[in-house]
């Protein structure tokens, strides 16, 4: 059952009324619930700052957490949610904080000169879960955008675009390259060779597990893309077994040149600018 306004008002009142005596319990329930991660002092003041909002909100507010009354508690649950997200608690501990407010009412309703009904209480509790709920999904939010913000994170650091030689750049890749990476390791490529003023790139695939059709068309976009802004690219890393798969499957990589490992495409490209290179072996004992 939902909570009237008159219901509100008579919570707004308790609330007042024995403002410390909540706030104290409230607050040793949460702190109890996360087990120290958060010194009791923090807490106090994170619930503090929820009693109060509660307060502020009026019958009408707490009757309704959509109207503008309820603003600054929504507010409140909104920052804490942000909050706990941020510093890796779960939805369960972040929504305990709210939902202890459940046995502090309880526990007023036992004791003696406070009249607090049955029917206020289960008004009150249905309060206390659709701030919970608030929470969460605040909460939810919060930990989708860190999590896309780390996979974006994870995603440029798997793509580094690194100087090997003057006028030379090199793309290790490692791992799937699929459509979302194979556009970041353009735009980084891209980036670095207009930064640098490099004329070749060498795109090594030797971490790569498997090249497919789809594999292999990202990479060819990735070589135009690079002549378009006047660079060469020599793709390194072709393995036995990738070479026999880009045979099976008819991948034509054109006028590309191709080696088989990094170090043979630094030497070609070297030798394209005119630097005599050898290969060193090593030396045989008699």
């Amino acid at each position: 059952m939902a909570l009237t306004a008159d219901g509100g008002d008579r919570l707004v009142g308790l609330l007042s009324e024995h403002a410390e005596r909540v706030v104290q319990r409230w607050t040793e329930l949460v702190t109890a619930s996360l087990r120290g991660r958060l010194s009791q002092a923090e807490l106090r003041l994170q619930v503090q700052e929820l009693h109060a909002s509660m307060i502020n909100a009026g019958g009408a507010g707490l009757a309704d957490l959509q109207k503008p009354e309820a603003g600054e508690l929504r507010a409140v649950l909104a920052d804490l949610s942000r909050s706990r997200a941020r510093q890796s608690f779960t939805a369960t501990e972040t929504a305990i904080s709210i939902y202890a407010l459940k046995d502090v009412l309880v526990d007023l309703a036992e004791t003696d000169g406070v009249e607090l009904s049955l029917r206020d209480i289960l008004d009150a509790t249905g309060l206390v879960d659709r701030m919970g709920l608030l929470t969460f999904e605040t909460y939810v939010q919060t930990r989708e955008g860190l999590i896309a913000d780390q996979a974006e994170q994870l995603l440029e650091l798997s793509t580094p675009v690194v100087k090997i030689w003057d006028g030379v750049v090199a793309v290790p890749l490692v791992g799937t390259l699929d459509s979302a990476r194979a556009q970041v390791v353009m735009e980084r490529l891209l980036q670095t060779l207009v930064d640098t003023g490099s004329p070749y790139a060498i795109i090594d695939i030797t971490g790569v597990p498997a090249v497919d059709t789809q594999v292999a068309q990202h990479i060819l976009k990735t070589v135009v893309a690079a002549r378009l802004m006047g660079a060469d690219c020599i793709i390194s890393g072709i393995r036995p077994q990738i070479a026999q798969t880009i045979v099976a499957l008819g991948i034509e990589f054109g006028d590309i040149a191709t080696k088989a490992s990094l170090a043979d495409a630094l030497r070609h490209v070297l030798r394209l600018n005119g630097v005599e290179t050898s290969r060193r072996h090593p030396r045989r004992e008699a």
